[in-house]
Order: structure tokens, then sequence, then C-alpha cells
């Protein structure tokens, strides 16, 4: 059928042979279907696919996103059969059925319906991602069908077996060995890693208190509650997961820190799934928070990222110099590694030597030396950048200036003739400076180092698939931020909530970044001892973008909303 589909794209002149070859060569290294990879790679649209094969077989084509199907009507078939042919019922006149196929020359498929239902089967042109949502929508996703098995699985699982566990001191680890293997428990494990990614999650919390046991994962920034195993099982489901990252199941004392890498097929795509696990004791038990580290969500591209024009020019300029100090700025989880990889991305040059000291090293980029940091050898960020002088490096990334022996290290490198990139954890660009100071670090030092700062924060993006136009009185506008012409003329807009979006009506997140960078004036104001506050007016007068401004852009460009860019930002 995959060929076949090619021939007749290309017959019909949609395609020519080497977009072709090139979906062909992409199905062969990733699997999944070619119509996908196709429309995927921008190559054919759905509708072009539709009207192909219905052109080809004689028969009427129909796009099931906006033909609305009587529940009763889809589910004269069960899901089994439904999933088997990739089909579903979407019409019933008299004694004929109306079927939504993709393939409508499949004989056995419609003899098949037409013994069990009794009906006269009439085909009808659907695409394949149209009729799966379709089917998901009236019987529930596969996920839920199996999420709901496994469950009733745990529930039957013999509690003897683990009451040792509640009531004992010591762990009896032959005991949660034996609950690890049992297949509810393996495969309630297999379903939260892959469906996570199926959802867009960054991180996976699992978390024991006195009489429950929960399961959240981390989507656009917000936790959501996805599913509640049994209480009795959740040492097993612990277990498992320590397993998994090669930790040791029987330490439930300490904190344990692992990592979890496999090969899964998810969406009919071998994906390889890479998380960071770290277990920490509670009083309730051990919880479990896994991130996820999707290389498929990697942007290393610096015009991708949110910067404003004016902002991304100097953050580039700042990078592009032979020597000095880069620093990326805010809270856990706003992106400030990625925006490293990124400026790393663009030197990333031949005749460039780039050290990079992580903790840890999430993602592995070619042509960069990365070195994991471990703690327990004494091999910490100091004793890393001590290292790298020796190494004849250009550039050198420490992954969080934590204390005074690295900040001293790397901006005595910075003023060695090495460019310096690193982060910290303030709420804005000019605090950074007075972060520094704190650390111990000499106001001429701090002056002379940094050459540019950049804070940031991630938003929510309103979903592009139910986006729609938004009334907001003008004293709304005015209290975040806009001017009084401004307010008048400003457009805004809000997700209604659909299916792409789990009907939050935001999909997908984008950067608010503050780049200040340190001119004579800034470095005057430092050496004379000026506060955060005369800092941030001096490089306000200086025409830098705050990250209230930036949010202000990005609801003027209607990629988010003003609740959005309130909960990030101040004034």
């Amino acid at each position: 059928m995959a060929l076949k589909l090619g021939e007749l794209l290309l017959k019909a002149q949609l395609i020519n042979q080497q977009q072709l070859q090139k979906a062909l060569d992409e199905q062969k290294s990733t699997g999944g279907k070619l119509g996908e990879i196709l429309q995927r790679l921008g190559f054919v649209t759905e509708d072009d696919i539709i009207e192909c094969l219905s052109h080809q077989f004689g028969v009427p084509s129909i796009n099931l996103r906006h033909f609305e199907i009587d529940s009763n009507v889809a589910r004269l078939i069960p899901v089994d059969l439904a999933r088997k042919y990739n089909v579903v019922p979407v019409n019933k006149t008299g004694a004929t059925l109306t079927l939504a196929m993709t393939d409508p020359t499949n004989i056995f498929a419609m003899d098949e319906i037409t013994f069990m239902t009794g009906y006269r089967v009439e085909p009808v042109v659907a695409s394949e991602e149209a009729i799966r949502e379709t089917i998901d929508r009236h019987f529930g996703s596969t996920r839920e069908v199996e999420l709901k098995k496994v469950m009733e699985d745990l529930t039957s699982v013999d509690e003897a077996a683990l009451e040792l566990m509640e009531e004992e001191e010591e762990v009896d680890v032959a005991t949660l060995a034996e609950g690890v293997e049992e297949a509810p428990v393996v495969r309630l494990v297999n379903i939260m890693l892959t469906d996570a990614i199926k959802r867009g999650a960054s991180d996976i919390h699992v978390e024991p208190y006195e009489r429950t046991f929960r399961v959240r994962y981390r989507i656009d920034g917000l936790l959501r509650e996805v599913m509640t195993p049994p209480f009795k099982l959740k040492d097993a489901i612990t277990s498992r997961i320590k397993v998994l990252a090669k930790l040791d199941i029987a330490e439930k004392r300490l904190p344990q820190d692992g990592r979890i890498r496999l090969k899964a097929k998810v969406e009919g795509r071998t994906r390889e799934l890479d998380y960071r696990v770290s277990c920490i004791p509670t009083v309730h038990g051990e919880k479990v928070v896994m991130r996820l580290l999707d290389k498929e969500n990697l942007r290393l591209d610096l015009t991708k990222l949110g910067f404003e024009k004016p902002s991304l020019k100097a953050f580039e300029d700042a990078v592009l110099k032979p020597y000095g100090m880069v620093l990326v700025t805010g809270p856990t989880g706003s992106g400030k590694t990625n925006t490293l990889y990124s400026a790393l991305q663009r030197v990333n040059t031949p005749d460039t030597n780039i050290m990079t000291a992580e903790d840890p090293v999430e993602f592995q980029m070619p042509g960069v030396n990365q070195v994991q940091m471990k703690d327990a050898i004494g091999l910490n960020f100091a004793a890393a950048l001590r290292s790298f002088l020796r190494q004849d490096p250009n550039i050198i990334l420490v992954g969080e200036i934590r204390d005074f022996e690295t900040a001293e290290i790397a901006i005595k490198a910075a003023l060695t003739g090495h460019l310096v990139l690193s982060t910290l954890h303030t709420n804005d660009a000019p605090s950074t400076i007075s972060r520094l100071m704190n650390m111990g670090i000499e106001p001429f030092l701090v002056a002379t180092s940094v050459n540019c700062i950049a804070a940031q924060r991630l938003i929510r993006r309103v979903c592009p698939n139910c986006k729609e136009e938004l009334d907001t009185p003008i004293q709304a506008l005015l209290g975040v931020g806009f001017s009084e012409s401004e307010a008048h003329d400003v457009k805004l807009y809000k997700g209604r909530g659909c299916d792409k979006c789990n009907n939050t009506g935001y999909k997908g997140r984008t950067a608010l970044i503050e780049v200040m960078t340190m001119t004579d004036d800034l470095r005057e104001l430092v050496l004379s001892g000026a506060t955060a506050i005369e800092l941030r007016r001096k490089a306000r007068e200086e025409g830098m973008i705050t990250l209230r401004e930036s949010g202000l852009q990005k609801i003027r460009e209607g990629l988010t909303t003003i609740d959005e860019v309130v909960r990030e930002t101040v004034l």
C-alpha cells in the first residue's frame, strides 16, 4: 500500500521522484506510514492524498474533521475491527452503511463488516490519521484502552506479597525484584514512558502520599494528573523505574540519580527515549521525577527561540566575541540549556575547541567536548574548569555557577582570552551583577569580564488550531503595560480548547528574553557600586527590551495571552 500510494501521487504529479525517494528513505530509517511522512515533509497535504485516492478508486472522499458522526453509528462495529482495518462507519441509511476507509479495495474488510452488521457496505475514502482520530474520539484512544486494562490487572495483583514493604523497616529485595517483574507493573511503566512523549510532556512525577499514589506530567510548564495507580503497588512501580535507571532498589533512604535510555515504537515510529531520573525519599515513600530529554524537540537555532530582533543581535554579537563572559539566567525549566546549546551551535566550527562542564550532559553535540560532573570523585565545576584551561580551549561552557570558586575561575578564564558561557539563577538580567558580587567577586572583575546577560522565561503559546479573537477591556491592556494609543489597536487571542491541545487552549511554548549588553556606561555604574534598579534604568535607556516588554510583543503578535505574560513577568 505504501509504494502504491507513492506511485499514485507520482502519477497525479502531486510529488516528484526525488520527493518520493526522500520520503521512502526516511520511512526506512524511522518507520511510519508513507502518507504521514510525505505530509510531515510538506510535499503533500492530507486533502491531496484523499482526492488522489478518491479519483483512483472512483469512490467519494470525506474529510472526517468536518463531519459529525453519531456515536451509535460509529459503534456499529467493534473497536478491534475498526482498528484492524482502520475503518469507521460514518452514516446509516436504510440497509446501507457508509464506511470511511483508507483502502476501499479491501474486500475482506467490507465482507467481514457486512457479515457482522447485516448492512450493505458503501465505501468512502478518508485519511488514515483522520480515521484513527475518529476511532479514538468514539471508543477511547489505544493508550486509554490499554491503560484501563493494565489498571484492572494491577488491582488483581496479590496484596500479600507487598505487605512486607509497608510493615517492615528493612527492605526485602527479593520481594521487590519479584514485584518489578509483574507484567502489569512493567506494562504500566512502559505506557507511562511512551505516553509522556505522545502528550509532549517534559517531566513525569511519580508521587506517593499517605493513602494515595499519583502520576503527573508537566506539559507546557504546568503539572497535570494523568493516572492514580493502586496504592499497594507504589513500591513495585518505583522499583521498576529504578531497575530501568540502573539504581539500587534496596536503597530507599538516600536520594539517587540515574538515566533511562531505551528504544520504543511511538505512533508508528521507532524513537530513542532518554530520561533523567531522580529519586528522593519522602515521609510516605520515594518520589521519582523523570525529565524527558527529547532530541527531536531541541531547537538549536537562536532565531526560533523567541528573541526580539534587537535582543537577538545583541546576544549573537556577544557570543561571537573572542573572549568575555555570556550569562543566561532564569529559574529551573526556563530553557537556559536550550539557549546555551543554540549559542554553541552558532560558534561550533572545525577551527574552534569547545569544552563543556555539565551536570548532567543533557544532549550530546557533535564537535563539542562534553564532560559529565561527578561530585563523588571530586570532579566538580571548579575542578573541571581548572583542567579545561590546560586543554587549549577557545570556548568554555560551565553548566552553572553555584559558588565563589567556580565564579572566580570562570571570570579569570574570560579575562585571559576565552569565551565563557554559563547560567545563574536570578530574577532578571541586572540583578545577576548583584548576585556575582554577593558571591564575593570584586566589582572590577565583574565589570571587565561580563559581555552580556540574558534572562528568560517560558510561556505557553495559544493553540493555533482553536485560536479565536478575544474582547478585552481597555483597562486590562493599560494595566499590563500597553500605552493608551496601542490599547485601542492591539488584538488579543485565546484558545477555545480542542483535541490538539487537550482542551487547554495552549499548545507549545515560546521564550520571553531580556538581553542586557554591558556597555561602558553600565561598567562604570558597576564599578561605582550601583544597585540592580539603577543598572536596570540605565540598560532600558540604552534600549534593553525587558521580560515584560518581550511578553507584550508576543501578545501583539497573537502568540500568547495576557494571563501567561502576567504569570511570568513584572512591570
